[in-house]
């Protein structure tokens, strides 16, 4: 399935980091593996000798040796080299291969001139504000939040906090004030650092507001520190100090930073990952399938609301440098990106699937001289794949990877060892035991299923903030299938190992590569007096990378759903959250269909939208209202 676009070089083994490692494993541990397939089987049926020949080949900086790599393959609660001390930061900042006078951060902004930063500025700036935050009373456990964008200063500051054990969290300044409330009134942060504004593209946007109605919302902030990204000022020079840097030692899975689900059902999920497995995840990754080493520069166009900034920002632990930007991507138009990469020298271009294909759309030809294109956040189609040999470059290696927050890495993508074919996923990630089941629960292959994960990976969550019996964990992963993470998508798998992911089997919405939670909608439609209830749902377009956001509103009694209604709908969802929770289209229906127990039902309605009749999209007993569906069965053949 799927056209062949690229294939390994002959001397693959020669020229990769995989094929390096490959050489590694055979001098030093007397194992020989004939392909990838070979390799894969291995790093999932021997977790242990595969996770510690990472930890080894890479040369971890440890402070205390791990007494065992895997105390028990058990899930959820599968223990990583216990008795292991070590510092995330500390082995970020060693830059294997990076000189002290070479960059290793390039920072590009459509609100400030560039900023270039070398190993020995990096650390520097990381030694201040570490000492900064110490002055403060940051210490061993406490957190740290950034609500700022893609910058120098919020890389900085996640190093430096995580030099402390300190824990952090950044929120994208394109977040309103309800979002980020939500996501950190959780953690209680000791320290907010807050940029006061940005530029998308030619459009001030001041956030002064929202900081104030951020900390007035947080007790536990203690300390403020703005950084004069859009007016100037700020006190962020200020977090100083003389102290030399140092590492806290912590144990491997002492919480580094935490990530937020996207809140389909109650508040958003916050998702705690750990130093060690975060740290052996991204040099597997990141140096293994993605090539990357020194020499390199590696983009990826993210913000810090998603996980991709965190898989960036590893970069130089594997010898990478890494390039940032801040701004709109198709500002003034969709090159943007796309001339960075010779401002920047980029090597590495890693972006989302939706810009794939709005690049394509718009007849781009950008003709890049790249090691590599990574593309994520939604599956990337066959003529996506295409335009990128056609018009991008006939040499480099595509990477479609799939992964999540939650695990903050791709499980499924691409490795110099595999093909590329128009369409397909190249792979399962090593070390990522990646299966689709039935619906009867049994690993199939060449039909689709539930993506589940059977085997433990060390980048699995330590688990949940504030959940102490791990009940929510549990709930979120390990309750279709005992004992197996279940992820929420749909996965065909391939003979040859290869994957193609067609969307989510729940109900959450992905919106030109960003995933939405529906429930940050609810709270905020409903809190209109005009709206008495609301249902929101995506659907994928051929032709369109943001496909199709569609609201349904049951209004209050003698209210009607008038076009001045929408807009005003429309600016509270801007205002509180961003201008991608806006919907395409706003509906007036009579009831919102929920089950016995009270829930709102996204799955069936989407289904209904998109052909399935109404018998096969829900169980009319389990339904407190079935006739409410009517109205979505009406809908989907007017619409054709």
């Amino acid at each position: 399935m799927g056209t062949v676009l690229w294939e390994p070089p002959a001397n693959v083994r020669e020229t990769s980091r995989i094929g390096d490692y490959l050489e590694w494993l055979r001098r030093e541990r007397g194992l020989t593996f004939p392909d990838y397939a070979a390799l894969w089987e291995w790093s999932v049926t021997d977790l242990s000798s595969f996770w510690e020949s990472i930890w080894e080949y890479f040369g971890v900086v440890a402070h205390h040796a791990p007494v065992t790599v895997l105390d028990s393959p058990e899930m959820p609660g599968a223990r990583w080299f216990p008795g292991a001390t070590l510092n995330y930061a500390e082995n970020v900042l060693r830059m294997p291969g990076i000189g002290d006078d070479e960059p290793v951060v390039l920072a590009y902004s459509q609100s400030r001139e560039p900023i270039t930063l070398t190993a020995r500025q990096l650390r520097e700036q990381v030694r201040r504000v570490r000492a900064g935050l110490k002055a403060r009373g940051v210490q061993k456990g406490d957190r740290v939040a950034a609500y700022a964008p893609n910058i120098p200063e919020t890389y900085v500051l996640m190093l430096a906090t995580a030099s402390l054990g300190a824990t952090f969290s950044s929120c994208a300044p394109e977040f309103g004030s309800r979002s980020v409330i939500d996501r950190w009134s959780q953690i209680e942060p000791k320290v907010l650092v807050a940029a006061d504004g940005y530029r998308y593209g030619d459009k001030p946007i001041d956030r002064s507001q929202e900081i104030v109605a951020i900390k007035s919302a947080l007790p536990s902030v203690d300390h403020v520190i703005t950084i004069g990204y859009l007016n100037g000022g700020g006190d962020w020079d200020e977090l100083d100090g003389d102290d030399e840097l140092a590492f806290e030692p912590v144990p491997f899975d002492h919480p580094l930073y935490v990530l937020y689900s996207s809140g389909t059902t109650g508040l958003p999920k916050p998702i705690v990952h750990g130093h060690g497995g975060i740290l052996l995840e991204h040099l597997k990754i990141l140096a293994l399938h993605h090539d990357l080493g020194p020499s390199d520069r590696f983009f990826w166009f993210t913000t810090t609301g998603w996980m991709m900034w965190n898989y960036l920002a590893s970069g130089p632990a594997v010898g990478a440098a890494i390039v940032m930007f801040d701004g709109n991507p198709g500002w003034p138009d969709l090159s943007t990106l796309w001339e960075l990469v010779d401002t920047a020298g980029i090597t590495y271009f890693g972006t989302s699937a939706p810009f794939l294909m709005a690049c394509r759309k718009a007849g781009l030809t950008p003709g890049k001289r790249l090691k590599g294109v990574g593309s994520t956040g939604a599956p990337l189609p066959a003529e996506g794949y295409a335009w990128v040999y056609e018009a991008v470059g006939r040499d480099l290696q595509l990477v479609s990877l799939s992964g999540g927050t939650d695990v903050c890495t791709g499980f499924v993508g691409g490795a110099p060892m595999l093909p590329v074919r128009a369409g397909v996923i190249s792979g399962r990630s090593l070390g990522a035991r990646v299966e689709a089941l039935d619906s009867a629960g049994k690993p199939v292959i060449g039909e689709l299923g539930e993506l589940v994960i059977t085997a433990p990976m060390p980048s699995m969550p330590v688990g949940f903030w504030g959940d102490v019996d791990g009940s929510r964990y549990r709930e979120a992963y390990f309750d279709v299938f005992p004992g197996v993470w279940r992820h929420g998508d749909w996965i065909t798998i391939g003979e040859d190992g290869s994957c193609v992911i067609t969307g989510r089997s729940d109900a959450t919405l992905n919106r030109g590569g960003v995933r939405l939670g529906t429930s940050e909608f609810y709270s905020v439609v409903e809190s209109l007096p005009e709206v008495a209830d609301a249902l929101v749902v995506h659907l994928d377009l051929p032709d369109d990378p943001n496909g199709e956001l569609l609201l349904f509103v049951v209004p209050a009694e003698g209210v009607e759903v008038d076009d001045a209604m929408r807009a005003r709908i429309a600016r509270e969802l801007r205002a509180s959250l961003s201008p991608r929770h806006i919907p395409d289209k706003i509906y007036s229906v009579r009831a919102v269909p929920r089950t016995l127990s009270g829930k709102k039902l996204e799955v069936p309605v989407k289904r209904i939208l998109t052909g399935t009749p109404v018998e096969s999209a829900a169980a009319k007993g389990a339904l407190a209202n079935p006739e409410s569906l009517t109205a979505f069965a009406e809908l989907a053949a007017e619409r054709g």
